[in-house]
């Protein structure tokens, strides 16, 4: 067996329906990772606690983004699948580097300006140190590459700040600085109302977003109401770069074809998009069906998604476990 390259962490949160671009931008990816990497892929229930939600929501979106996981091709026997509630090494972690971040620090980070929006002095407190648990996350596990977005690329900036300050004030060399892998292709796949937006659950508009609880029929309809242009398609990707829409839609057809956006472009080249559309609908159709069809299967079976989660959870328990003990020791806590 090839030697591993690192260990890989990452996660979403489990909130809302996972939907096309959680696949195509982060889940896909991860399961081509898994035999390069040791893989660690969690469910972080604990960042989906800094805004308002409901309990049993909370627990079914879990079960819901696992099954997700799983249907998508994360295997986890192969890979460390857990939520990360059930490991409390993340938020003991994470009140230690409350202490080592700066308030300067986190007040630039842009996704808290985003999400409390106009009214930040009500936003939780969690919302706001967020990216302490997020270093947390990845630095439990001593992770050295972590898969983000564009989105993210802040965070791990940060916890890479963290790890520095962290090694700088207790005179050690104990965390390694972990190294974003950010996928070109399909890393941030957007809204099919709004090119400019990025896809998400949030988003008002079913008809923004493909769910992969979405069937052939409600994924047809939805591409077919995308919005696009009049113009018909070039036969240079470069031409779309003033018609964000119709790039938008080009390049999902080339990540769920394994295609770069120019072969799609010349395939369908003077083609308008009545043509082009259901060309996509029958290749998503095609590609997501299995993965819908399997995670039915799976949420209609609890049980075994609970038990894959206490599995992983036990397993990330393990590796987790020495390595915040040693920063317990570091930091001077005593312990029993």
């Amino acid at each position: 067996m090839a030697e591993k390259k690192g260990r890989v962490f990452s996660g979403i949160q489990p909130t809302g329906v996972p939907h096309l671009g959680n696949y195509l931008g982060a889940i896909r990816n991860w399961v081509g990772m898994q035999d390069e990497y040791d893989s660690i892929f969690c469910m972080v229930d604990m960042h989906a606690i800094t805004v308002p939600h409901d309990p049993k929501q909370l627990r079914d979106d879990t079960r819901r983004m696992t099954a997700c996981y799983i249907a998508s091709g994360i295997d986890p026997q192969a890979s460390i699948l857990f939520n990360q509630s059930q490991v409390a090494e993340h938020a003991e972690l994470a009140w230690i580097f409350n202490c080592v971040a700066r308030i300067g620090w986190l007040n630039r980070m842009t996704q808290f300006k985003d999400k409390a929006g106009k009214d930040r002095e009500n936003a939780s407190a969690g919302l706001m140190v967020y990216p302490c648990l997020m270093a947390a996350d990845i630095l439990a596990y001593k992770a050295t590459h972590v898969p983000v977005g564009e989105d993210q690329k802040q965070h791990l900036e940060l916890t890479r700040d963290i790890a520095q300050k962290f090694n700088h004030d207790f005179g050690v060399e104990f965390f390694t600085l972990p190294e974003p892998v950010i996928r070109e292709s399909g890393a941030r796949i957007m809204s099919l109302r709004d090119g400019r937006a990025k896809m998400s659950k949030s988003d008002p508009s079913e008809y923004s977003r493909i769910s992969l609880a979405d069937d052939a029929d409600t994924i047809a309809q939805k591409i077919r109401k995308a919005r696009t242009d009049p113009d018909p398609l070039p036969g240079k990707a470069e031409d779309l770069a003033e018609r964000p829409e119709a790039r938008n839609l080009v390049d999902i057809y080339a990540v769920l074809a394994d295609k770069t956006a120019d072969a799609v472009c010349r395939e369908f080249e003077g083609k308008m998009f009545s043509v082009f559309k259901p060309a996509l609908a029958d290749l998503m159709v095609a590609q997501l069906g299995p993965i819908t069809a399997e995670m039915n299967r799976l949420m209609n079976d609890p049980a075994e998604v609970d038990k894959v989660l206490r599995d992983g959870a036990a397993r990330a328990h393990a590796i987790a476990d020495p390595i915040v003990k040693e920063v317990y020791d570091i930091v001077g806590f005593l312990r029993p």
